[in-house]
């Protein structure tokens, strides 16, 4: 089993850092949250995996485009006891019913493919076909790819998912639909880089975050599922912050509640599953411009 986990990993070092996650926005800590945080850390045996989900359609659209997957287990035989989960979320477009289509066929085929490919032969303790979670994250996005022009031609989505093994996450993404990592000293890091036109502009220098907020074209995406043009996901693994938080959101939060309101939320909930429908009506009380979703892990070890 150890052997099989190494092997996995392939030849990236776990905790490799993207460009993207190089942005660390700092939030301060308010009396609650710095309570929540000098409390004395439990040690959990086996470690363990609290989740939340939550969505909404927003106020301004007439029905939901993005699609969520949250699936979370845990291994402990007395040789290694890891907590283990795939999460995704899928933002939708095209109009009529194609973003719909695009985003569930999107979700589904990556999430049977992840377990098919890799959870079973985990499970069975097997050696596998010799692939690391890399290849096999990134030969699931092209299965993806290939169910989204399947079942909805014209349509698109983005996809951002992760692998969570122990204290590793890999993330497979495409668009700009958003991967975070919460920090107890008040970091709030993006480790996914949007693959939108404004984020160009802003990489270019052209624009700043603010004027991005507002650009009339800030949801124009260069790379996303169904797109005829062939591209590679971002592929990244992190360590999970011990404690702290990982975030996958789509445009409907990110784009409309500031980072630190997020965090604020985050850290001041009991748990991730009322922090996640915080986030969502934090969301709708600015406005809800945009179709919502949030998968909120919280690792115990």
């Amino acid at each position: 089993m150890i052997r099989f986990f190494k092997q996995l990993f392939g030849q990236k070092q776990a905790g490799e850092q993207s460009a993207a996650s190089t942005a660390v926005k700092t939030a301060p800590l308010s009396e609650e949250q710095l309570e929540a945080v000098s409390r004395p850390v439990v040690k959990m045996n086996p470690p363990q995996i609290l989740v939340g989900t939550a969505q909404s359609p927003g106020l301004q659209r007439d029905h939901n485009e993005d699609t969520l997957f949250a699936m979370q287990a845990i291994l402990a035989d007395g040789d290694n006891d890891l907590p283990f989960g795939i999460f995704i979320v899928a933002d939708g477009m095209g109009g009529h019913q194609s973003g719909e289509l695009a985003s569930r066929a999107a979700a589904r085929s990556m999430s049977e493919y992840l377990m098919v490919r890799f959870y079973g032969p985990f499970l069975a303790g097997e050696s596998g076909s010799g692939e690391s979670i890399q290849e096999i994250m990134e030969a699931g996005v092209r299965e993806a790819q290939r169910a989204v022009l399947r079942s909805a031609p014209g349509g698109g989505t983005t996809l951002t998912s992760a692998l969570l093994l122990g204290e590793q996450v890999t993330l497979a993404h495409v668009g700009d639909t958003r991967a975070y990592l919460l920090f107890p000293d008040g970091r709030m890091q993006v480790m996914t880089q949007d693959h939108s036109l404004v984020r160009r502009l802003q990489d270019l220098g052209q624009i700043d975050e603010k004027e991005a907020l507002v650009h009339p074209q800030r949801n124009v995406l260069y790379r996303a599922l169904g797109q005829s043009e062939p591209f590679r996901p971002d592929i990244n693994t992190h360590t999970v912050p011990k404690p702290g938080f990982l975030l996958i959101c789509s445009d409907g939060l990110w784009g409309t509640v500031p980072d630190d309101e997020i965090y604020r939320i985050v850290f001041s909930a009991p748990n991730p599953s009322i922090a996640c429908n915080e986030l969502v009506a934090a969301a709708n009380r600015a406005g809800g411009p945009d179709n919502i979703t949030a998968i909120l892990v919280q690792y115990l070890g």
